[in-house]
């Protein structure tokens, strides 16, 4: 899961709770108003003892409009519809088994918030539902106090990509005339591609992770108010000879038809969000978008308008498991990655004007997480890595750092995304060779991609 987290967010969350937090956190929705909505615990605070909420429900407005209800009394009443009550032991159940999911024999410490049985506080329940889970409590408040705030329903959308590696959603409310704002945006590693480049077929059991996840992304955008959700699907999905079976999957679980997105149309994404924003005075640009199964090369005088690129068999995952390096890798190991790595680049050279350009774009996990740990960053924080300068020098240092480690020791770094830590040396190693190899000293780093391409392409943004 995403542990994204913005110093203001701190700020509203700890003016809300009246104390400093002592759990980590990350804000997985927003209201209208900007705070952060809900946010999600990790199962244990800061000294290792059990917490017993997942997910908090944080804005203020929204916390007194539930407040009004309970002081009404309808925890009793509810509690006293039988069906109503069996209803929620469901969700205790869910929310039990999503705690595990984190930490194993967390499941034990209860339910919605804490509780094993019966219904204690609707704000627990509610912030389940708008974290996307399947509470009726949730919904039953939902029904009762939406809209919170009066501009709260107006043509939102959400876009959800289905990589090699990840699973990502991202909720926008449009705001004309002043452009959109970010309600939610979160990423669970799910491994769809894990074994594709090998079998040529995506395993069920990825199938089953990813679909899970996209179902639970589309519950929360539309928890959210989303009024259209697009999922795109590339790399992994396209190059399976099963590909249908995950689409099936998906319609079966969402009811919506996923979208497998093409080379070309994945680089053209990748580049509209990669760039929309920057200072034409930086172009032209070459965007590079390193994901877990191909890695996109894109070229544009100007942001937003592609020239021509290439989409490349070359990704995170898809590099890691054709080398299959030791823990930590061995210098071998390196030197087959960059073996792998120069073969593709020939390809992107002959392919792509990338010497004509001005400014390297580095989008995608590999690169903002590289840039996280270049920065020595005790916390993930998206506003100091947006529109960053990575250097080549930090970049090769990072990537030194990091391969002498193992998987374990990467994984516990404090920003390395959980299912990261296996694959982001071999995508580290890709954007370093890339910057040698076509004379980058630096990139511009940012947190905008392929997602958020999906998302403006929804809204009609060119």
């Amino acid at each position: 899961m995403s542990d994204e987290l913005r110093a203001a967010d701190l700020d509203a969350v700890r003016e809300q709770l009246g104390r400093e937090p002592t759990v980590p956190f990350s804000v997985i929705a927003r209201c209208s108003a900007g705070h952060p909505l809900v946010i999600r615990n990790r199962p244990v605070d800061a000294e290792g003892h059990p917490f017993p909420t997942l997910y908090w429900l944080t804005c203020p407005a929204a916390v007194k409009a539930v407040s009004q209800l309970e002081s009404e009394g309808w925890i009793s009443r509810l509690a006293a519809d039988r069906a109503f009550a069996e209803a929620i032991e469901g969700s205790h159940s869910r929310y039990a088994a999503e705690r595990g999911a984190l930490l194993a024999g967390a499941e034990r410490w209860g339910g919605v918030g804490g509780t094993g049985r019966g219904l204690k506080c609707l704000h627990a329940h509610y912030a389940y539902h708008l974290a996307g889970g399947d509470d009726a409590a949730g919904r039953w408040t939902a029904e009762q106090v939406e809209p919170v705030h009066e501009d709260e329903r107006g043509a939102r959308i959400a876009a959800i990509d289905q990589g090699t590696n990840s699973t990502r959603l991202l909720v926008l409310d449009p705001r004309p005339g002043v452009g959109p704002m970010e309600l939610a945006r979160d990423m669970v590693i799910t491994r769809l591609g894990q074994g594709v480049d090998e079998t040529g077929a995506l395993d069920p059991a990825a199938i089953e992770r990813a679909s899970d996840t996209i179902a639970r992304f589309a519950s929360r955008a539309r928890a959210l108010h989303a009024d259209r959700i697009r999922i795109g699907a590339t790399s992994a999905v396209r190059d399976a000879a099963n590909r249908e079976e995950f689409l099936r999957a998906v319609r079966d679980r969402v009811g919506l038809e996923p979208e497998v997105i093409d080379g070309d149309h994945e680089a053209a994404l990748s580049f509209l969000g990669g760039t929309t924003g920057l200072d034409p005075a930086l172009g032209p640009f070459l965007l590079m978008d390193i994901g877990g199964g191909s890695t996109e090369f894109v070229f544009g005088s100007a942001p937003g308008l592609v020239e021509h690129g290439i989409s490349t068999q070359l990704g995170s995952v898809r590099l890691t498991e054709r080398v299959t390096p030791s823990d930590p890798p061995s210098e071998e190991d390196l030197r087959r990655f960059g073996d792998v790595i120069e073969d593709r680049l020939e390809e992107v050279d002959r392919a792509v004007r990338v010497r004509d350009a001005r400014t390297l774009v580095a989008v995608a996990g590999t690169t903002t997480t590289l840039q996280a740990c270049a920065l020595g960053l005790r916390r993930y924080d998206p506003d100091l890595i947006h529109h960053s300068t990575l250097t080549r020098t930090d970049a090769e240092r990072a990537l030194g750092d990091l391969a002498t480690m193992t998987n374990e020791e990467r994984a516990a770094i404090p920003v390395m995304p959980q299912g990261r830590a296996e694959v982001i040396v071999a995508g580290a190693s890709i954007l370093v060779h890339a910057m040698r190899r076509f004379g980058f000293e630096e990139a511009l780093v940012s947190e905008t991609d392929i997602l958020d391409g999906l998302a403006f392409e929804l809204l009609g943004v060119r």
